[in-house]
């Protein structure tokens, strides 16, 4: 059957594990079990090596996971139905169609292939009567997706010799795509830096929700930990200290690792604005280098903003970008473009004397400036990604294929919209996973974080991403991504404060909009017992009483 996200969470058991919910779902209610030698075999010849690596992590959680149902026994008055249940032997993937002479195509290859051309979807079948399990897609994507839902179908029941792998959902039938293309999460790692090590791990975590695009902000104005080729004196003055930064190796293996769990990775240099650090080696590109008070020239500290009017910055900016989009396979690279404090400039009499030398005003410099850079990545075969700014307050000159990011409010949605350009939700009044943790500028004692209240994951999940627009330009919207801006958090909190809050915009961009809250959240905390299981430390919803007995703890019980 296929249903609405409302009505099919309305059919599910409470205490039923796949996240984010597939567009299509039928359930039994046959007690199954994996039999004792059951394998994951692939159907195809010569299946790309990283899917090979797929089945066998898949293997492995099926192994080790050991997820208990979140019920009040665990699950234990189920186990004489579960006694006598039929074994599934195996579960086999194949392609749904198969052309003459094709291949298939890594999972690596089709994460980072144009957007709106990469096919996610697949149908998974497991019987009720013991005969083997069968998943199909047209992609390796698709073929990655079926494998994460197959291992959330499973629960642990343990015995007093061995356990038992089991559903009580079985037969099984699975017709799932994304509402979406794009669902992301954004990570900056220049407020506070992140080891390879977090950043690959929360990799796994977003591969386990279906995210497929890690927005990462690398650099700001604190620090530039990214070596890049030919600029390596940034990260030399720039980076915290010689161990805080991400050498071109780094890159490559996070990229790469990140591509084999069908997540393309797109990197963010922000321009103008956000650049004071890269006054340490190059001060003559940098007007207002933590200049203050620093809230006259910027919207934190420190201040500092490219020289955006001057020929000689303009064109070291295009080559930075240049250099550091050979380090990234995705099509995308972020300039960024938000936040541009105008008295930096009024203020900056080199900026002042350019803008009075070429005859222009600051849009129009900010105009050559932004193409300039934007020609640059398109030489390299990189599309751009902008915040709003560069199409509502500052306007400039932008290539069709712009992404634009709404973060100020969602709000400006449909004005984002009427431009023409293709949108990527960001909204910081639903997917900023830093608000409400209060302020964090020192000497302000009464300080609240600027985006007020903390963004819960109910917020997040009730959002509509077309609400107020047309059909047209409904047809606009990638998807969306929740973000994390790192003024209050590193490696002790990163998954603490990311998860499973990200899930839920996980589960909007993927399965669409209109789900059920009340119907969501057991199968939320089925995530985040799994998170813990494999070692994500995932935040509690609710005390663990609440999550042991579904429907308990809500407003109206």
């Amino acid at each position: 059957m296929k249903v609405s996200l409302v009505t099919l969470s309305a059919l599910l058991p409470s205490a039923f594990a796949l996240w984010p919910l597939p567009t299509g779902l039928s359930l039994g209610t046959t007690p199954l079990k994996l039999s004792k030698g059951f394998d994951i075999k692939i159907g195809i010849p010569n299946p790309p090596a990283d899917l090979v690596a797929a089945v066998s992590r898949a293997k492995g959680f099926l192994a080790n996971d050991k997820l208990q149902a979140l019920v009040v026994d665990r699950g234990a008055s189920s186990a004489s139905a579960i006694a006598g249940a039929k074994s599934l032997p195996s579960l086999t993937l194949s392609l749904a169609t198969t052309a003459k002479g094709s291949s298939l195509k890594s999972i690596s290859a089709e994460a980072i292939a144009p957007i709106e051309s990469r096919v996610e979807g697949y149908t998974l079948t497991v019987p009720a009567d013991g005969s083997g399990a069968v998943l199909k897609a047209n992609s390796s994507l698709g073929l990655l997706h079926g494998l994460t839902t197959f291992g959330q179908l499973w629960y642990d029941l343990p015995g007093p010799s061995s356990r038992t792998t089991y559903s009580l959902s079985a037969p099984i039938q699975i017709t799932d795509a994304p509402a979406y293309p794009y669902r992301g999460f954004m990570l900056d790692t220049a407020r506070n830096f992140f080891p390879v090590s977090d950043i690959k791990r929360t990799i796994d975590a977003m591969s386990w929700v279906k995210i497929n695009t890690l927005h990462w902000h690398v650099v700001d104005s604190q620090s530039f930990p990214l070596v890049v080729p030919g600029y390596t004196v940034l990260s030399e003055k720039g980076a915290y200290s010689a161990s805080k930064v991400y050498s071109p190796s780094d890159v490559k293996d996070i990229v790469t690792y990140a591509a084999a769990r069908g997540i393309d990775v797109i990197p963010e240099i922000d321009t103008p604005g956000h650049t004071s650090v890269i006054s340490k080696a190059f001060p003559e590109h940098i007007a207002c280098p933590e200049a203050t008070p620093w809230a006259s020239f910027a919207n934190e500290p420190p201040a500092g903003q490219l020289r955006l009017a001057s020929e000689a910055t303009v064109n070291f900016t295009a080559g930075l970008l240049k250099a550091a989009a050979g380090l990234f396979e995705s099509k995308f690279f972020s300039t960024g473009g938000d936040e541009i404090n105008a008295n930096c400039y009024t203020q900056d009499n080199e900026t002042q004397a350019s803008l009075a030398s070429s005859n222009k005003t600051f849009l129009q410099a900010l105009d050559t400036f932004t193409q300039a850079n934007h020609a640059a990545l398109r030489s390299v075969g990189k599309s751009a990604v902008v915040w709003e700014e560069m199409v509502l307050d500052n306007p400039v000159t932008l290539a069709n294929d712009t992404i634009v990011m709404v973060w100020i409010s969602s709000a400006d949605v449909a004005a984002v919209a009427e431009t023409g350009f293709r949108i990527v939700h960001a909204a910081s009044d639903y997917f900023y996973l830093d608000c409400g943790h209060g302020g964090w500028v020192g000497d302000f004692p009464t300080g609240n974080s600027w985006c007020d209240p903390f963004k819960t994951w109910q917020h997040a999940y009730v959002f509509d991403p077309v609400a107020n627009l047309t059909a047209a330009q409904a047809e606009r919207v990638l998807g969306g991504q929740s973000l994390l801006w790192t003024e209050q958090s590193g490696p002790e909190n990163l998954d603490s404060t990311t998860w499973p809050r990200a899930a839920s915009t996980a589960e909007l961009f993927w399965s669409g909009p209109g789900g059920d809250v009340q119907a969501a959240l057991p199968r939320l905390h089925e995530q985040v017992y799994r998170f813990r299981q494999r070692g994500v430390a995932a935040n509690a919803l609710q005390p663990e009483w609440c999550a042991l007995r579904p429907g308990a703890c809500d407003l109206t019980a």
